[in-house]
């Protein structure tokens, strides 16, 4: 048990009250941490879930594994969350835990500098703070990303991005344009299908769906998961256990049995959803499943089919006063158009300027591409450590879970510096190196790399920039630092551990 008469009493910062700054917050309190603030750039929490707001919207992972471990919610209506419910389950989490209390809203962070072994930091409200511990809990999909389409503000009608929806404009009995065809593009034609006067999805590449379904739990269903332990049982934590690793191996290994078991459920779906044959072999991809991130979706193909629907796939040319001419010189008119196309996957703690040891500036040493040894810490930028940072596991699981698993590995690295073993925590160079150049080749043996298409996933050079290995081997590597690679030696109870296991 450590001494608390001897530790150090850490200012930590955290940066974002979204999912994982919440998260660091409540564990930050659980710890016994008193000087904390946690800093959002908005007026309440809930990062990407508080941002995205259109119809649909809906997360692709079951609702009961979307949750903290120890703030399990039984009152989920459907089987995938619904985006609206989301964003209430955070904000009651954040309530209940008093990280509120914590928070300083409206505080957009534009400078952090490390000197004399702490960070400074500057906000766009002219506030300043000083920090032992910097955690970065900014979230990867947070910079909408604009299509870069000619005469895009020429047009008289109503245009926007899905992450910034206009609640204002009144779709009915309107004609809706969607460019975009990933998960967003997809939840937002399965909401308006027959609701509308008429939707035009433009698609430049075809994608694979997944088929899923999601339906409504009873009353009698709600009622039974308030008992904990009802809950727990009908979570089958296993079997999805189980589904994350098998989607894993399936990324690895595209000869693998769950590669092949996913493939094939992607193209039954296709082939037997669709009816029309000339519309089937436009919505055919043409790259191997999984080498974007998987669509799951109940009712996409559905939708796309109704009378009011039509699917373009003959590219844009421009955009007019009237509304879309593809590249067949066919003018497309239209009242409302919306830009369901994505993020910007590359940004995290930018556009914030970061200076690290000795002047080190974070975009020199991501000047090539955003990395991170372990997708959390980085040399010479010492006590700086991200959630969900960069090359981290990003694909079709939990991100609650995979935050979870990185603050138990940064609950260490703090402890370290709370208990005075040493002042300043960081990577060396050779190991980034040595984890860079190893992840990077694993991630050209991923179907990523080798699946034959482009996605948000690859970053400038064309490297898959997410997670190359099972989610078996992150939760191993998650368990414990290497301490050498922080250049310390093991806790004292470890050394102790590991010499009574050899005797």
């Amino acid at each position: 048990m450590t001494d608390t008469t001897t530790e150090r009493d850490l200012r930590v910062v955290v940066l974002g009250a979204g999912m994982a700054g919440i998260l660091a917050g409540i564990n930050l309190m659980k710890q016994g941490y008193r000087n904390i603030a946690i800093y959002e750039k908005a007026d309440r929490v809930g990062g990407t879930w508080r941002e995205n707001t259109y119809p649909g919207l809906t997360c692709d992972v079951p609702s009961h594994h979307y949750t903290y471990s120890f703030e399990r919610n039984p009152d989920w209506t459907r089987h995938l969350p619904p985006g609206a419910e989301i964003q209430q389950y955070f904000e009651r989490t954040a309530a209940k835990y008093a990280v509120n209390e914590i928070i300083q809203f409206k505080q957009e962070a534009t400078a952090a500098k490390f000197k004399d072994g702490r960070w400074y930091l500057d906000f766009d409200s002219g506030h300043s703070d000083i920090a032992d511990v910097l955690i970065a809990a900014t979230g990867v999909l947070h910079k909408p990303s604009y299509p870069k389409i000619e005469g895009a503000d020429s047009f008289t009608g109503d245009i926007f991005h899905s992450a910034r929806w206009d609640h204002s404009v009144a779709l009915e009995g309107k004609r809706i344009g969607i460019i975009g065809n990933g998960s967003t593009g997809v939840q937002i034609v399965s909401a308006l299908a027959g609701k509308v006067a008429k939707l035009k999805h433009f698609q430049r590449t075809a994608q694979w769906i997944m088929p899923v379904e999601n339906g409504y739990f009873s009353e009698q269903e709600r009622a039974a998961f308030q008992d904990p332990a009802a809950l727990e049982e009908a979570m089958q934590t296993e079997l999805y256990k189980a589904s994350v690793e098998q989607y894993t191996q399936a990324i690895t290994d595209q000869e693998s049995e769950g590669a092949k078991q996913l493939a094939e459920a992607c193209l039954n779906n296709l082939e037997q959803s669709v009816k029309d044959p000339e519309l089937r072999e436009r919505l055919r991809p043409d790259h191997t499943p999984l080498c974007k991130r998987l669509i799951f979706s109940p009712d996409y193909y559905q939708a796309i089919q109704h009378p009011n629907s039509e699917l373009l796939t003959d590219g844009i040319e421009r955009i007019e006063p009237q509304g879309i001419r593809t590249r067949d010189g066919q003018l497309h008119e239209l009242d409302v158009i919306v830009f369901a196309t994505g993020f910007h996957a590359d940004c995290f703690m930018r556009p914030m300027t970061i200076t690290g040891r000795n002047g080190a500036d974070l975009e020199d040493f991501w000047q090539d591409h955003p990395k991170a040894y372990l997708a959390i810490s980085m040399p010479d930028f010492p006590n700086l450590f991200m959630l969900n940072g960069p090359c981290g596991p990003i694909g079709n699981f939990s991100l609650i879970d995979i935050a979870e698993h990185q603050w138990h590995y940064i609950e260490q690295l703090l402890a370290r510096l709370r208990s005075g073993d040493c002042r300043e925590i960081a990577p060396s160079h050779e190991v980034m190196n040595s984890y860079e150049s190893k992840r990077v080749a694993a991630a050209k043996e991923t179907v990523w790399f080798k699946g034959g298409c482009v996605s948000w996933y690859l970053d400038k050079n064309g490297i898959p920039a997410s997670w190359p290995w099972n989610f078996s081997h992150f939760v191993e590597l998650m368990s414990e630092p290497d301490w050498q690679a922080f250049g310390l030696e093991a806790p004292a109870q470890n050394r102790a551990q590991v010499a009574a296991e050899l005797t």
